[in-house]
């Protein structure tokens, strides 16, 4: 009698585990008896009548995300594709609507957001699509939340994770992009040159006033210095004339030895004899003596001629 037992023991224990089954945490199982919906399990350990009830599907209540490409044209026709994330969630207290209502909740979610997309994006041009992403994501999220919540679906957020124009075009921004820095370069560029010059030129304007005061300091010693000279010739008997050629003389000899010095000086010919001094002293007078004779000449023309007398003394 017991060896009869045991088989229906052991059929009624496997009939016992097909009926247990569990359900993980944020997710619901959709149970059908004969075909007819029963009811939801959500997380836990579950019971269910062996070959009279079924697990008809499971629904994840997680927050899911679904990447549609879209590919449209902008209002100043240049082809962009646009990448939109969708993040959505099943509605737990409609978990019926979204396992029953919909068979592929993707494809009815991808749909929709070609649509709004390829309305919105039109209306734009290129430049405004990349500024006004955020109001194309807010766009699909409206169009999305009002079709899909009848559905079970509720639409979280909707992102633009990536716009990428046609190929062609992106070289041309980039080439606008370079050229537009390039002229901002340029226009630095010529500007610190304008700097350099105008400094360069203050600095030479500088350099040529400092040098004509100090040739003019030197002149002025020079002549100090002869002065002197002179002074001191005359007080040991020696006359104007004669002291000036002596001075002339000491010069030239003077310019012969710093010529002689410098060895990577030019050829010059100088005359080298003591009578070059007088000669260059007789010369020197020579012209400031006629010098002098013109000017007395024009003097006396102009007196002919009544210029520079005062009109009241005729």
């Amino acid at each position: 009698m017991g060896l009869y037992l045991i088989p229906l023991v052991i059929f009624g224990f496997i009939i016992l585990i097909k009926g247990i089954f569990t359900v993980k945490q944020q997710t619901s199982a959709i149970v059908e008896r004969f075909g007819k919906f029963l009811g939801i399990r959500n997380s836990g350990l579950h019971f269910k009548i062996p070959i009279f009830d079924r697990i008809a599907g499971r629904i994840n209540l997680k927050i899911q995300q679904l990447d549609v490409l879209v590919e449209t044209k902008t209002k100043d026709d240049v082809f962009v594709r646009l990448k939109i994330s969708v993040q959505f969630q099943v509605i737990k207290a409609k978990v019926y609507d979204a396992f029953y209502k919909l068979e592929n909740p993707h494809d009815q979610i991808t749909s929709y957001v070609f649509d709004v997309v390829r309305a919105e994006v039109p209306k734009m041009k290129l430049d405004d699509v990349f500024e006004r992403k955020d109001d194309i994501a807010i766009a699909v999220k409206q169009e999305l939340n009002e079709a899909m919540v009848n559905y079970g679906y509720d639409i979280i957020k909707t992102l633009v994770t990536d716009i990428d124009p046609d190929l062609q075009v992106k070289e041309a921004m980039n080439r606008i992009n370079a050229a537009e820095r390039e002229k901002v370069a340029a226009e630095y560029e010529a500007e610190a040159e304008r700097i350099k010059i105008v400094a360069k030129a203050r600095a030479e304007a500088e350099s040529k006033r400092l040098q004509g005061q100090g040739i003019a300091d030197q002149r002025r010693e020079i002549a100090r210095g002869l002065e002197e000279s002179v002074d001191v010739l005359n007080n040991v008997g020696i006359n104007s004339q004669e002291a000036s050629a002596l001075i002339v003389v000491t010069q030239h000899y003077d310019t012969l030895q710093s010529i002689g010095e410098e060895t990577n000086s030019n050829l010059i010919l100088l005359p080298n004899s003591p009578q070059a001094g007088s000669d260059m002293l007789n010369n020197m007078i020579a012209s400031f003596t006629a010098s002098n004779q013109i000017g007395e000449e024009m003097k006396k023309q102009n007196a002919k001629k009544g210029i520079g007398k005062n009109p009241d003394n005729k």
